[in-house]
């Protein structure tokens, strides 16, 4: 665990609050598709990524998704520190997309590390600031762009995140990511490989441009 911490954070973090992280932090491996944190869950810390990635959901009164963002290496999430600080129930559902890899943080030491260490403070309002942007843009794409453009987008910030051009996923799993059907991803689908934009295959989609 400390090897990884160095190796990602060390030009972030203080030496002696990657001593604490390692002290007290859980190290917990994650499937793909385990869920890590789930609506209304209580928060007793938060998960700092080291490997792989996590994608952030909402869900309606109807139980349909939406997605919201992906963490990748290095990220923590937001609403789950919002959550543990206030200790309210979390309002969103994070997912490993892959494989992962994550230090839980204890709640208790959160706010004690925001008073005694700059560079924790500086992580935790630049993730703040970050999600922000990425909500933004959620928003932006929903009520601006296409469905076509959504999708693209969709799948370029997912080969980014997941650091493959190749996409290992269904029509029916973006489906419930854009909160659509599968025939208007399929269709869509189909369009952008018209383009030359990406490839299809079985369960796999190839992005060809960025």
């Amino acid at each position: 665990m400390r090897e990884k911490l160095e190796k990602y954070f060390s030009y972030v973090f203080e030496k002696e609050l990657i001593d604490e992280i390692v002290q007290v932090g859980i190290y917990k491996k994650l499937r793909e598709n385990e869920v890590l944190v789930d609506l209304g869950d209580k928060m007793k810390g938060i998960p700092l990524l080291l490997e792989g990635a996590i994608k952030i959901v909402r869900e309606d009164k109807n139980g349909d998704e939406i997605l919201l963002y992906f963490l990748e290496r290095g990220d923590t999430c937001a609403s789950s520190f919002a959550s543990a600080v206030s200790n309210t129930k979390c309002g969103i559902r994070a997912i490993a997309e892959k494989e992962s890899e994550i230090i839980f943080l204890p709640k208790e030491k959160l706010d004690d590390w925001m008073v005694k260490y700059k560079s924790w403070r500086n992580f935790v309002i630049e993730s703040y600031n970050i999600r922000l942007n990425e909500m933004m843009e959620t928003v932006d794409s929903l009520a601006f762009m296409r469905m076509d453009e959504r999708l693209y987008k969709y799948l370029t910030d997912k080969a980014q995140i997941m650091r493959e051009t190749s996409l290992n996923t269904t029509h029916q799993e973006i489906a419930y990511d854009m909160h659509t059907s599968r025939v208007v991803i399929s269709r869509l689908l189909k369009q952008l490989e018209n383009e030359s934009k990406i490839k299809l295959y079985r369960n796999k989609i190839e992005i060809l441009e960025f």
